[in-house]
């Protein structure tokens, strides 16, 4: 793992000791839209970064955000973080990250901007498709693994945005109130494991407020948490036109000011804070700890040269190859999650299929340009029209009907200079055009069916919707598509309806539906990981990173706290984000988080709950959660099993449950295979108490072993004890529990109990 050494920080400081104070300050404002300014003298070279997550980001112009290569700078599109962590795959993460990294590194970045770990408040936020997770252990645990592949390839990740970027709506003035327990439970855990586990060399400062502070004026989140409690050594950058005042932020621990126009001179930590050191109102030790940290991170990735001049070998990377693809595709194939499939619709029989009639716009649409500064120049990218053709070669007649009238987005070179107002749409639906769509859809739908050939729909967004700078107003699908599949499903029963999408959309229709697949925006091999699992050459074994509800109202962000427009938003809702709320309030779904359908099915049995051998001290004491998973169907899958903690005893009130540890596992048939996960007690019972305003370690705690929140197989508990013996609470626990907290009691078939001595 890349990380800050000793020997790093020493030869930084012995850099700074030759700068001057306008070297300095060039070092740690932006000397071009994506670049710092470097010391030639010294052998320092500026500091390269670049968007995004998803790929590294077109090449522009110095102080222009007009394209400046034809084709040289085409690169692999990766699939989104949502879709990342639907694997819920370490290695599948590590993999985009090394991908990443290789072809950052290849295009001269040193640092990339990503991963994107703010969790999901709600489904309207534009940027969702960016994040990953609901859920902080999830994120934590993805992006973990996405820092440690990317910085393999001597680039820094830059884990963003810190902290609680969870709407796009008045981004830039927003203040958040959050209680403290939400920040330490919900907010800040994915930062802190990108920080202590993963070793990020670099964090992105918000462009909101936290509880009245900008958070790049924060000293509390920038030195108290961020540096003095997790120990944090990188630099932090603030995201583009974040920093709003000179003293303000040059007195905290943010390193570096970055922003959208080309007047770079006039930046905040540019002239003005040159003439603020000058006039005694900065201090030059603080210019000196910024520049030390930025020199730090230059060194752990060997871009300084030697005490001769010679400049330490350094990885070249490489971008837009094959095998990058490959990888790409990989991930998409895990990604994709079954919904529902009652009664088999799926997979298709290819063998006895001789016409397929495909309905929906996103069908032929790619989304690669388009999204925000997730935007990326694709070598290429397979729609699931092309994907479906490629796949069944010319065995299958093929026909395709748009259904619904959707331009194909295309995001304007001058979007980043106007991203600091919310935007608005531009496509108006013509209503004369979607009802002759329509039409044409469903008449041909009900001939295929009535020959017995079979349908699929392809609908979803795009990004005139999942997209930076603009949130959804709404949960429904656009361009009148609930009125498309409802006719549809009226006159083709058994249609598949498949989504490419970043977000959650409402489903009014889904009762009726047989076959729901959703997809993600899933990279340049998007079409063909669909196609394989439609047609059963992969097994699905995507699951939810996050709940579907039914109806908005039912978000806790929106029912009990507020979101945006407006310059105040309250987080209300505090640590019941996501399933938390839905399960402990027993709000009803669409689909719940975790929740993942295969072409086989998976039984669980043997569940064991023992404190590990060896480990009987508070620092060290760990919980080992072990049982049995099988495949009880007739074909190879992959399934995820999922461990949930219900915290007991606290006095407080808690989530009936919380996720705290997961698998992926692949199984042949009848295959069964143990799985052993150890969760240390300081993390699986950790909670931030109110009464004490400290973190504590809760006294007992229900064990959940399903497939997803909802579906529990297995039920056990944890007792702690004290040094002297008292127990904190009952350790004993019935398979009715998972009944109440919801569930069914049939799916609970162990008990079983362990009690830790801390």
């Amino acid at each position: 793992m890349t990380t800050i050494t000793e020997a790093n920080t020493a030869k930084a400081q012995a850099l700074l000791a030759q700068l001057t104070l306008d070297e300095k300050i060039d070092m740690i404002h932006a000397a071009g839209l994506f670049r710092t300014e470097g010391v030639p003298r010294l052998g320092i070279p500026p500091f390269r970064m670049d968007d995004g997550p998803m790929g590294p980001r077109e090449e522009l112009h110095n102080d222009s955000w007009v394209p400046l290569y034809h084709t040289r700078d085409q690169v692999t599109y990766l699939p989104s973080g949502s879709a990342v962590a639907s694997t819920w795959n370490r290695e599948l993460a590590r993999t985009v990250g090394e991908v990443l990294g290789e072809e950052a590194r290849g295009r001269g970045k040193d640092v990339i901007l990503g991963p994107s770990l703010n969790v999901k408040r709600s489904p309207l936020c534009g940027r969702n498709f960016e994040y990953m997770s609901e859920d902080p252990l999830l994120a934590a645990e993805q992006g973990v693994a996405y820092i440690q592949g990317v910085q393999e390839s001597d680039v820094a990740a830059c884990a963003k945005h810190y902290v609680a970027n969870s709407q796009e709506t008045d981004r830039l003035e927003v203040d958040e109130t959050i209680s403290e327990r939400a920040l330490r439970e919900i907010y800040l855990p994915a930062f802190e494991a990108a920080v202590r586990r993963g070793g990020a060399l670099s964090l992105m400062g918000a462009y909101n407020l936290v509880n009245g502070e900008q958070c790049c004026e924060s000293k509390r989140l920038l030195d108290d948490i961020l540096r003095g409690e997790w120990g944090f050594k990188g630099f932090v950058v603030s995201d583009w036109s974040a920093v709003k005042r000179t003293l303000a932020s040059a007195k905290v621990g943010l390193d570096v000011e970055m922003s959208v126009t080309p007047n770079f001179d006039e930046y905040y930590f540019a002239n003005p804070l040159r003439r603020a050191v000058e006039a005694g109102e900065v201090s030059e030790d603080d210019i000196d700890a910024k520049v030390l940290r930025v020199l730090a991170v230059m060194d752990a990735l060997n871009m300084l040269p030697d005490a001769d001049g010679r400049k330490p070998a350094r990885k070249a990377g490489r971008y837009a190859t094959l095998d990058h693809a490959a990888k790409a595709l990989d991930v998409a194939r895990e990604s994709v999650v079954l919904l529902k499939n009652k009664g088999g619709v799926l997979p298709l029989d290819e063998s006895s299929m001789t016409r397929l009639l495909v309905i929906g716009a996103n069908a032929e649409r790619i989304h690669s340009n388009g999204g925000g500064s997730a935007v990326i120049k694709a070598l290429h990218e397979v729609t699931p029209m092309l994907g479906i053709n490629g796949q069944l070669g010319g065995n299958v007649e093929i026909e395709y009907l748009p259904g619904y009238a959707a331009k194909q987005v295309v995001q304007s070179d001058s979007w980043q200079e106007e991203s600091l107002t919310n935007s608005a749409g531009e496509f108006a639906d013509d209503a004369e055009t979607a009802i002759r769509l329509r039409e044409e859809a469903i008449s041909a739908a009900r001939r295929y069916a009535a020959a017995g050939d079979p349908v699929v729909f392809v609908g979803g967004l795009d990004h005139e919707h999942d997209l930076e700078g603009r949130d959804r107003e709404t949960i429904a699908l656009p361009y009148g598509q609930d009125e498309l599949i409802a006719g549809l499903l009226d006159a083709a029963p058994d249609t598949v309806l498949v989504f490419v999408a970043g977000s959650p959309v409402a489903m009014p229709w889904a009762d009726k539906a047989k076959a729901i697949v959703w997809n993600w925006y899933n990279g340049c091999e998007s079409g063909t990981a669909l196609a394989e699992v439609l047609l059963g050459r992969v097994n699905p074994s995507g699951h939810l990173p996050e709940t579907f509800p039914i109806a908005l109202e039912d978000c806790p962000a929106h029912s009990i706290g507020t979101f945006g427009p407006g310059l105040h938003v309250r987080y209300d809702e505090d640590i019941y984000v996501g399933y938390r709320h839905y399960e402990t309030r027993r709000v009803p779904v669409r689909f719940c988080f975790g929740h993942g359908l295969s072409y086989t099915t998976f039984g669980y049995d043997g569940l064991q709950v023992e404190r590990l051998d060896g480990v009987d001290r508070p620092n060290g004491c760990a919980v080992r959660v072990s049982f049995t998973v099988t495949n009880t169907g007739e074909r190879a899958g992959k399934a995820v099993p999922q461990v949930y903690f219900g915290l007991d005893g606290t006095g407080e009130d808690r989530p009936v449950k919380e996720l705290r540890g997961f698998d992926k596992i692949e199984l042949e048939p009848g295959e069964p295979r143990r799985v052993e996960l150890v969760l240390p007690v300081a993390q699986a019972m950790r909670y931030w108490s109110n009464e004490l305003g400290e973190y504590a370690i809760a006294p007992a705690a229900k064990v959940y072993v399903g497939e997803s929140v909802q579906d529990i197989r297995l039920a056990g508990a944890v007792v702690v004890r004290d040094a002297d013996g008292k127990e904190a609470g009952d350790a004993s626990v019935a398979t009715g529990d998972a009944a109440e907290a919801g569930h069914a009691a049939d799916a609970a078939g162990t008990a079983n109990a362990v009690t830790i001595t801390v």
